[in-house]
């Protein structure tokens, strides 16, 4: 007879047993033997087995392999005690040549072909439902009684040999104020696919349409719900369809095979210390995750670089968090705009001050390192001080190599976009990031103001605009550094420059950055910025994300990050190399090694070595 009861409570070798004799009704084995392991099953000729194991250590966030059989054996005795693979799952899958060519209950009559076949044992996100419900998480698909909804997604896997795919992804949808207890309950178990690799948009990972998954069911959000998403162990079966092998097997994605071991079993621990979940974007919806050390540590600098060596009232100009938030978005972006120049000794020539480039400098330099595109956008007059600036840079030993140098200007009311994305098409930006750092903000009244209140607007090319226009262009983020009020991007706080900064009803910047930073001086931002991207990417947990989970972790790369950080060696050359150019201190306009009226000597130098 056919069982129609409850499955939860059983114990694996019952249902193993059960489904050796069809005498199951369900579709799917989510919520089943609660608090056991389910694994996803890859079956294979042993001939691409060595392979396929590389590729399973090389991408261990959809693929942890829990066993990896010999050649004909269908048991697996470190994880069940009375296992036989062709019976065990619910429903099996049959690929030839790469095509799938029909569903089985069994693979008895392919019983000749297994002798030379390998089984793997792939850990499923099915085992760590319980752990969620325990956490007091809802599983929503456990609820609504239907398989996970699994999803292709543009994410590449790491390839190894004939096996390539993109990552599959689960998605459940989790009540927004639960987010960081998911992670949390989750990323310790790695062999059960660890913590979520995405939460939010799932545009952001190529996938369209939440309600047409690739394999699986629709799983309902409700309201206030996020889509979360996991690896998934169905990327197997993309990487089976792909390889095209003449005969091989896997599982029907939700149809498990269940094991004997318990999900606290887990023998794969970390040390990667306690999760943090930060909302990065509104549009699209975005959050990252970090540990909370990494994000202590960057909260540190935040704290070092807004004292207020000028009594100018910057302190009620702060806001918390606001250099982790900044620095999690610019992690996750491909490409990144920096501008600078802040034109204040519109008598002298060159008008500019030595606060800004400095900073610019450096936070490009630690884009460099980490492999992302980096631009700078300055006002056209100044294209050949800045050509000769990035040149001194790249002697020095602070750039690698040279970096765009750009130049904007307003010629129709489409300029901005049109400069930030391709052919002015919201979809393709060319920029996943803006950041201003010692920028001249435009004031509400549509001019450019220094701290004494003198118009230097016709000295300023209109790079506002690309920040306004920035605004309309989904998953493009702004960030603004200042230390005055009145430079680009120090629009969110506006009203306090008004109410604390000298001549601030004046002189306040109108057009806002998503993200302020606020500093002593402007250059100790960039430096904060440079440390801080540093932090995250030597960060375990942050690394896992921003890879999804694919490939192996980056830490390699770290002495690479170490040497782009400002030093106070470079920054001393480079500050020299601005007052050779005639590039003065914004206060006194003096072509002495000060910044802002602070000596390099003991007061920069030691806010870099404290940095650092």
């Amino acid at each position: 007879m056919l069982w129609t009861g409850s499955l939860k409570s059983l114990l694996p070798q019952a249902l193993r047993r059960m489904l050796r004799c069809n005498r199951l009704t369900i579709s799917n084995t989510s919520g089943m033997a609660e608090g056991y392991k389910q694994a996803n099953i890859v079956i294979l000729h042993k001939s691409l087995a060595d392979d396929f194991e590389k590729f399973c250590h090389a991408n261990k966030g959809p693929l942890p392999l829990l066993y990896r059989s010999q050649p004909g054996d269908w048991k697996c005795p470190s994880l069940s005690s009375d296992s036989d693979v062709r019976t065990d799952c619910l429903q099996y899958r049959l690929y030839e040549h790469g095509a799938f060519t029909g569903s089985l209950k069994s693979l008895k009559e392919y019983a000749e072909q297994l002798k030379d076949m390998v089984t793997f044992y792939l850990g499923c996100s099915f085992s760590f439902e319980k752990a969620l419900q325990n956490a007091g998480i809802p599983v929503r698909n456990v609820e609504q009684k239907c398989n996970v909804s699994m999803y292709k997604t543009s994410v590449p896997c790491y390839s190894v040999s004939t096996f390539c795919c993109n990552l599959v992804v689960t998605m459940r949808p989790i009540p927004a104020n639960k987010l960081e207890a998911t992670v949390l309950a989750t990323s310790e178990l790695e062999e059960s696919h660890g913590a979520p690799v995405h939460i939010g948009d799932p545009g952001l990972l190529g996938i369209q349409d939440l309600s047409k998954p690739d394999y699986g069911d629709p799983v309902h959000l409700h309201p206030g719900d996020i889509p979360v998403f996991w690896a998934c162990g169905v990327t197997g079966v993309e990487a089976i369809i792909n390889c095209r092998s003449p005969l091989a097997f896997t599982h029907s994605p939700g149809c498990m095979f269940i094991t004997d071991l318990k999900n606290n079993e887990d023998s794969v621990g970390s040390s990667r210390g306690v999760p943090q979940v930060h909302c990065i974007s509104e549009d699209p919806l975005h959050y990252s995750i970090v540990s909370a050390e990494a994000a202590q540590k960057i909260n540190t600098l935040e704290s070092l670089i807004g004292i207020d060596p000028g009594d100018r009232g910057i302190i009620h100009l702060q806001r918390q968090e606001e250099l982790l938030k900044s620095c999690l978005s610019i992690s996750h972006a491909r490409s990144v705009l920096i501008t600078t120049g802040f034109p204040t000794h519109f008598t002298y020539e060159p008008p500019e001050e030595n606060d800004g480039p400095p900073g610019a400098f450096a936070i490009a330099a630690m884009l460099q390192a980490l492999e992302k595109d980096v631009a700078i956008v300055t006002d056209q007059r100044a294209l050949s001080l800045n050509r000769r600036i990035m040149e001194d840079a790249v002697r020095l030993g602070i750039l690698k190599r040279p970096i765009p140098l750009l130049s904007y200007q307003k010629e129709s009311t489409d300029s901005a976009l049109m400069f930030l994305c391709e052919n002015g098409n919201r979809g393709r930006p060319r920029f996943d990031h803006l950041v201003a750092i010692e920028r001249a903000g435009m004031a509400a009244d549509g001019n450019y103001y220094n701290a004494r209140k003198v118009n230097i607007k016709h000295l300023v090319d209109p790079i506002d605009d690309l920040f306004l226009a920035a605004k309309t262009i989904p998953g493009v983020a702004t960030t603004g550094v200042g230390d005055g009020g009145n430079e680009l991007g120090m629009g969110k706080v506006k009203d306090a420059v008004k109410k604390y900064i000298k001549n601030g009803d004046t002189i306040a910047c109108d057009v806002e950055a998503d993200f302020t930073i606020v500093a002593g001086v402007s250059n100790w931002g960039g430096y904060a910025i440079a440390c801080a991207l540093y932090i995250l990417n030597t960060c375990e947990i942050h690394d896992r994300y921003l890879r999804k989970a694919v490939g192996f972790p980056q830490l390699p790369k770290k002495m690479v990050w170490l040497s782009a950080l400002p030093s106070v060696t470079k920054e001393e050359k480079f500050l020299k190399a601005l007052v050779h150019h005639g590039v003065r201190s914004g206060k006194t306009a003096s072509l002495e090694m000060e910044v802002d009226a602070l000596p390099f000597y003991n007061t920069h130098s030691l806010m870099i070595e404290k940095l650092l």
